[in-house]
């Protein structure tokens, strides 16, 4: 190897490295064709080899130097062995191995866009509990409502009293030091929950960017199926284990890989054609008609359910037990009706399984976006104007029960739908044999769920929490049914475009729909005027309004002014930033 390179031995490799620069000699040790022990080896012999020739010249640094550069080095070490402890021991790496080797990259994308779920909404948690749960700790009224314990699934009675919702947070400026820091709860409260909103869309946006760029343009430029034959094997692997999953993994991809080349070009005739364009319109009226029917029965039920709360006592559990029949309904909806669309899937006898997914998901989209928005309806047009003393914190529990209803669902629809079906497969009727694990409809789930989250966060700042909970859950009961009730694709195919899809679907329509109800809710809505931090305002972005006429009378203060109404303010400003993410 060092002859082929143009040195005799090592020691002539040690010292060509040494008389480099850090960022070329860094570089030139990453591009040798060795393996990471022997690579960390010639680094510690480069750098011996360069302290030498420092002590030779006698530029030995001095005793400060030498101590900082002692710590610099052991806090990189400590930190590259701390991060590598944990990517080992964090709890869903070896389960991603083991689905994507078992099933392929089409079932693996679906647990790698919950986890990805997961993490996003463990940084909302800590945003909103860091910067509106924990100052309002320091102004909270003793609760003197009792726990009974239907709190849990009402989400009213004695969580009405807490950080929970909208309605229990402080209006006021929080000093707890005369003439010290002050901390403005309005102010607060609108620009953690703007500026998280800002965030998540540079996350999602720059997120589509990365996978459509790793799905679309590098996997044609550079994975061809001879670099993945040749060039992919990891040789740092030497436990038996992993080597046999690695070696099911990479032969699980390149055979995902051929299907592209192997493609059947079936010649129907024009008979069978009619027949077939028949059933997909057939389906698709079925699947529409379905979305109506259950938009319309939930806005009828959701009616009829404020008329039912609001004869009764507003704080009465039983009352508010009441209210449990909206999100059960709506989630029995959201759970049999994508089972109707999985059936006409079927029927449809789709050639490529990928379309087959991608209809079935535009369907399922159809669906729940459509509930969704009939219950963003329901709550800003009706629940706003009506005569309930913290129509905001009503809301909030609304989402509360449809998520964590939504939650029960789920886990049942993994025991009915999987457990049962393997159950009758394997010794009713033989011949049905393991259910497939269905990709359309348990991402749609997430979606949904990811949906109710974002607009609830305006109400109940504490949803990510529950949600995050909610998720990490559902991936080991998901993880836990596919490998027991499931089995892998009868097609395998390959699908690299589909996490850029599940992200574009989470962008669009879920994100820009949130988007628009929390920006007419920020703007248009009057809030209560009995809670909440806008309590006594004309809408909640007043707050800002009267901040900025106060900033107006400093000097100091002039560029905050001026941002605000040359670019916050400023209609024009919105449309060439719109074009330019377009």
């Amino acid at each position: 190897f060092w002859f082929l390179h143009g040195f005799d031995t090592e020691e002539d490799l040690v010292g060509s490295l040494a008389s480099m620069s850090t960022n070329e000699r860094i570089k030139a040790i990453q591009k040798l064709p060795e393996t990471m022990r022997k690579k960390r080896e010639i680094r510690n012999k480069v750098l011996k080899e360069i302290t030498k020739k420092s002590r030779h010249r006698g530029a030995q640094p001095s005793c400060c130097t030498q101590c900082l550069q002692g710590a610099a080095g052991s806090f990189r070490r400590f930190g590259k062995t701390l991060s590598e402890y944990f990517h080992r021991l964090w709890i869903w790496h070896k389960a991603l191995k083991v689905i994507g080797a078992e099933f392929g990259t089409s079932v693996l994308s679906y647990f790698v866009f919950l986890k990805w779920l997961l993490n996003f909404n463990l940084f909302s948690f800590l945003i909103n509990f860091g910067f509106i749960t924990i100052p309002q700790f320091l102004e909270a009224e003793p609760n003197n409502l009792s726990f009974t314990g239907l709190e849990l699934f009402t989400g009213a009675g004695y969580f009405q009293k807490t950080v929970l919702y909208y309605g229990f947070y402080t209006n006021a400026t929080i000093s707890k030091i005369e003439n010290g820091p002050s901390y403005n709860m309005q102010l607060a409260y609108i620009f953690t929950v703007g500026i998280y909103f800002v965030i998540c869309f540079l996350i999602l946006f720059f997120s589509m960017a990365k996978s459509f760029y790793r799905s679309y343009v590098k996997s044609r430029v550079l994975y061809g199926k001879a670099s993945k034959l040749l060039c992919t094997w990891d040789f740092n692997i030497t436990n038996e284990k992993a080597v046999k999953l690695k070696q099911k993994n990479l032969s699980t991809q390149i055979k995902e890989d051929l299907t592209d080349v192997n493609k059947e070009v079936l010649n129907f005739s024009v008979a069978e054609r009619f027949l077939r364009v028949a059933v997909h319109l057939l389906a698709w009226v079925a699947s529409l008609g379905a979305a109506v029917a259950s938009c319309t029965g939930v806005y009828f039920l959701s009616i009829n359910n404020l008329q039912l709360f609001m004869k009764g006592q507003r704080n009465d559990l039983e009352s508010q037990a009441v209210m449990l029949v909206l999100p059960v309904i709506v989630s029995l909806l959201n759970t049999l009706i994508p089972f109707f669309f999985s059936w006409l899937g079927h029927l449809e006898r789709f050639q490529n399984p990928g379309l087959h997914i991608y209809v079935t998901i535009t369907r399922n989209i159809i669906l729940k976006m459509a509930i969704v928005g009939i219950l963003c309806y329901y709550w800003l047009n009706i629940v706003a104007t009506s005569e309930s003393q913290c129509w905001e914190t009503l809301v909030g529990q609304d989402i509360y029960r449809l998520v964590l209803v939504d939650f029960i669902f789920c886990l049942l629809g993994s025991f009915f739908g999987e457990f049962l079906r393997r159950i009758i497969g394997t010794t009713v009727f033989v011949s049905l044999g393991l259910p497939e694990f269905d990709i359309g409809r348990n991402v749609l789930d997430l979606i949904y769920a990811q949906t109710l989250t974002w607009i609830g966060i305006l109400f109940s700042p504490l949803l990510p929490g529950i949600q995050m909970i909610a998720f990490l859950i559902v991936f080991f009961v998901k993880k836990v049914s596919l490998m027991r009730n499931c089995q892998p694709p009868h097609k395998v195919w390959r699908t690299a475009q589909m996490m850029t899809s599940f992200m574009l679907l989470l962008f669009c329509p879920s994100f820009v729909g949130v988007l628009s109800v929390i920006g007419f809710t920020v703007w248009r809505l009057k809030p209560s005027e009995g809670c909440g931090p806008f309590r006594g305002l004309s809408s909640m972005y007043a707050a800002v309004s009267e901040w900025i006429q106060i900033l107006e009378s400093y000097t100091a203060s002039k560029w905050v002014v001026w941002i605000y109404h040359n670019l916050i303010t400023n209609v024009l400003f919105f449309f060439i930033l719109s074009t330019i993410v377009l």
